[in-house]
């Protein structure tokens, strides 16, 4: 391990593990002294430190929180990041919004503390610019390779306590650089547009200067040969539960239970909560009693129609240590849990998800890496976190129960990993014959809400105010081509009205 201390984005030492100090490149950018040591010391962590936390870096966690080499970690304490929250105004997944109080998935790197494996910083030699800006260099390189690969968090435990220093913040110029390096030149006109609309500003200056520069992630970083071993135990008791909600779909539900009967690592219960809203209606899996399988079955049969109410009673079953998220229309190979087991000691993680596609759809990331969304029906977690997460009711026959729990786990400081090689086939197969249509509060409202107001309830409790505003402007833009309403003022009268309506059903199901 290797510590570079600085301060006015210059190095001001180099301490190597047994307290040591080595020679440096004096007077010249600290992204060029972080390579010159990474070529020396190939197989180093090397960590920064701004020389005010210098007492408080927590170097005996380092080696714990760093566990394989595919990770990149940093802290700022402050609850502003050096890109500043106009960066929602481009970006509206989970990486924006940082939870300061736990681990979280984020490519906003900080300068004050950090670190990164050598073999990180070596394989961006070619394709990334070893930038003046510090805070602009190592935001360049988490956002270029966390799609290949590297796991990238905000993590509190690099210090051994919190305090506020100084930090560099990116100006309206850096800003509108950084989109058009690191994104689709449609965005760096969004970042435009969003500004004029809500902030009231015309950076007309900013936003051509960002045409001088060239996208940074045409030239794909690949950190592909650098292997990935955890140092952590997650798996003390290698047993798995499996969650199935049902309604209707007996046949294919057979074919789910005859591929977990054939897997090479066995569940140990399948727990399925059977629904029909009929209220004379009787269980018609007469299979689970009338065929052997290799494992206990768990079969509550409800009323009560609902997928939140039904994962919820299956989870609250769960006796395992891990838990498989499935679902009723599944296909899958033999090896399924035996691939996923192996997934998860060799990154050292509490919540793995699949690729999951449908019939003649084609795969678009075929890198491990931190996934931005959560999937109900093809997802593994440790079952111990299941006393902190639930589905949340309140978006029962809507939408977004699935990001939401997700996004539960991030914030208690679980990463979600989403493995691709490692396969679901989701039939889509039609619903049963006897689900009912459900009635919402504002059905019969004259105005409808637009958004859905389950999606304006989840986007209200994880995303910042600019990202809701990005969301409010594509939307704008996606249904006007869509609808009856041509005169552009007149649509934007009626849009704001559905707006407003989804944002009020959103808060009355958050009294719920």
């Amino acid at each position: 391990m290797i510590v570079v201390y600085h301060k006015n984005n210059r190095i001001t030492k180099v301490i190597l593990e047994d307290k040591s100090k080595i020679s440096f490149a004096k007077n010249k950018p600290i992204a060029f002294g972080l390579m010159q040591l990474a070529e020396r010391f190939p197989e180093s962590k090397l960590v920064w430190c701004h020389e005010e936390y210098q007492e408080v870096l927590n170097l005996a966690e380092l080696n714990t929180i760093m566990h394989h080499n595919k990770i990149m970690l940093s802290y700022n304490p402050s609850s502003s990041n050096y890109l500043g929250s106009k960066i929602g105004y481009v970006e509206e997944s989970l990486f924006i919004k940082i939870n300061k109080s736990v681990r979280y998935p984020t490519w906003q790197m900080s300068s004050l503390v950090g670190g990164v494996h050598a073999s990180i910083i070596k394989a961006t030699e070619g394709t990334i610019q070893r930038d003046s800006d510090f805070d602009y260099y190592l935001n360049s390189i988490a956002k270029v390779c966390k799609p290949q690969g590297l796991l990238c968090y905000s993590e509190p435990k690099l210090l051994k306590k919190h305090f506020l220093v100084s930090s560099p913040k990116a100006s309206i110029f850096t800003l509108f650089k950084f989109i058009k390096q690191h994104y689709k030149k449609r965005w760096v006109v969004m970042l435009f547009l969003n500004l004029i609309i809500y902030e009231h500003e015309f950076p007309l200056v900013a936003f051509l200067y960002a045409y001088f520069f060239k996208n940074r992630k045409r030239n794909a970083t690949n950190i592909d040969t650098i292997k990935v071993n955890s140092s952590l135990t997650v798996v003390v008791n290698p047993t798995v539960d499996v969650i199935i909600p049902t309604i209707g779909r007996k046949d294919y539900l057979y074919d789910v239970l005859k591929d977990l009967g054939q897997q090479t690592h066995l569940p140990v219960h399948v727990i399925i909560v059977e629904q029909n809203p009929s209220v004379e209606s009787v269980s018609e899996l007469d299979y689970i009693h009338n065929e052997d399988w290799p494992f206990v079955i768990k079969h509550t049969f409800t009323h009560q129609a609902g997928a939140c109410n039904a994962r919820n009673l299956a989870l609250s079953q769960v006796e395992s240590e891990w838990v498989f998220l499935n679902d009723d229309d599944n296909r899958f190979e033999s090896d399924l849990i035996e691939e996923v087991f192996k997934g998860i000691k060799q990154y050292g993680i509490l919540s793995l998800t699949t690729a999951y596609l449908q019939v003649n759809e084609h795969k678009h990331n075929f890198h491990i890496h931190q996934s931005s969304i959560f999937g109900s029906g093809n997802s593994f977690l440790k079952a111990d976190l299941l006393k902190k997460v639930s589905f949340d009711e309140s978006l029962e026959f809507g939408y977004g129960e699935d990001t939401d729990f997700g996004l539960q786990l991030r914030n208690l400081g679980v990463d979600v990993i989403c493995f691709p090689e490692i396969a679901i086939l989701h039939l889509k197969a039609p619903m049963g014959g006897f689900r009912i249509k459900p009635t919402f509060a504002w059905t019969n409202d004259k105005i409808q809400p637009k958004p859905s107001p389950t999606i304006m309830y989840v986007k209200l409790k994880y995303n910042c105010k600019e990202q809701i505003s990005r969301y409010k402007t594509t939307l704008f833009l996606k249904y006007y081509r869509h609808q009856n309403v041509k005169n552009p003022i007149r649509y934007l009268i009626y849009f704001n009205k559905q707006w407003r309506k989804s944002g009020f059903w959103a808060k009355e199901l958050k009294k719920r």
